[in-house]
């Protein structure tokens, strides 16, 4: 029967992309496919009226793979999906079908009563268009007038960031793809993903499919913020659902005590017998926060690397005052040696095991 090829393929199109398997689906090819299977509509509509319900054995082949696609996946595309449209979509497909379906039981049952039947239609929905927008405009309820939109700013959820990058290319399977690939994070930090690649990619946690926690599709230069707060202590294994091979872990640990070193009086002097980190060297765990506190009256830094080769990118404080502090939580094992930028005689070293 012509159109039911068109119809099938449009329909999967349309539910495939409402289920967000992929971004590009969801940026455009769902109005493709949704216009193909319009298409396939009017030629199977055409096709009815003209020689009626094809009987064939082909003809209910057809039928049963378009019901057994648009059950199989449009019963997971709409009831699992978070795009605001979908009902919208379904409204619409309901609309066009019934009178379709009436009409089309008419012209193969009674065909003298086609037009009449379709003209009653017609005008059904006519009247029902025209009061719509009649009522819209007269009723209490102006529901078709523009009413001012207060937009109330999302903070979103507040506590020290704990970031992890989404690499470039780690949409290639083998590349690195997040880094961290293991991540020790204390409850109570906002864990944030960055993604640094050109592909779209997901945080999805693995054992139930994103029902912990699931990013969506995050863009380049997006990025995602997860509350440990609202998770239990334990290891979560989270990977891209776009790019299955992308996998990594997140290790909510119990908070731990930050450690303090200070910046002691008079170290921005060079001389014997100074100290210029008091401890100069720590040793940690991993996951702990080291607080420095300038108690000089000079301004200093606290930046990764050496005065030899410059600082290394791992962290650096810019300049703290007298009385200022500055904080940074060590996420992997080794050792940082760090130093004062301004006074790089200055020199302390951290031991992460």
């Amino acid at each position: 029967m012509p159109g039911m090829g068109l119809t099938a393929i449009g329909l999967t199109g349309v539910t495939i992309s409402y289920m967000g398997i992929a971004h590009t689906f969801i940026d455009g090819m769902h109005a493709l496919t949704g216009l193909t299977m319009f298409f396939g509509l009017i030629f199977l509509a055409a096709g009815i009226l003209d020689g009626g319900v094809s009987t064939s054995n082909r003809a209910k082949a057809t039928v049963l793979v378009i019901l057994s696609i648009s059950l199989g996946f449009g019963m997971y595309a709409f009831t699992m999906n978070t795009i605001e449209s979908t009902n919208i979509l379904a409204g619409l497909l309901i609309t066009i079908a019934f009178p379709a379906i009436v009409i089309a039981y008419v012209a193969t049952k009674m065909p003298e009563r086609v037009k009449p039947i379709g003209s009653i239609i017609v005008l059904a929905a006519a009247t029902g268009i025209i009061s719509f927008v009649a009522f819209g405009f007269v009723s209490p309820d102006t529901y078709l007038l523009a009413e001012e939109i207060v937009e109330v700013e999302d903070s979103g959820p507040t506590g020290p960031i704990f970031p992890i990058t989404i690499l470039a290319n780690s949409s290639v399977k083998g590349n690195p793809d997040y880094d961290l690939d293991v991540s020790y994070v204390q409850k109570g930090y906002i864990v944030e993903w960055a993604n640094a690649d050109s592909f779209a990619h997901t945080v999805t946690s693995s054992v139930d499919v994103g029902e912990t926690f699931d990013s969506g599709l995050l863009n380049e230069g997006e990025t995602f913020q997860l509350d440990t707060n609202e998770l239990e202590i334990g290891v979560y294994e989270y990977f891209c659902i776009v790019h299955p091979w992308m996998t990594a872990k997140l290790i909510i640990e119990e908070p731990k005590e930050p450690v303090t070193a200070v910046i002691p009086e008079g170290a921005g002097i060079q001389q014997e017998g100074q100290i210029y980190y008091d401890p100069k060297a720590l040793q940690i765990s991993i996951g702990t926060t080291i607080i420095w506190i300038n108690e000089d009256s000079a301004m200093h830094t606290i930046t990764s690397g050496n005065s030899q080769e410059g600082p290394n990118g791992v962290f650096d404080s810019d300049l703290i005052a007298g009385g200022d502090s500055f904080e940074f939580t060590f996420t992997s094992s080794g050792k940082e040696d760090y130093y004062c930028i301004v006074h790089p005689w200055m020199v302390g070293s951290v031991e992460v095991g």
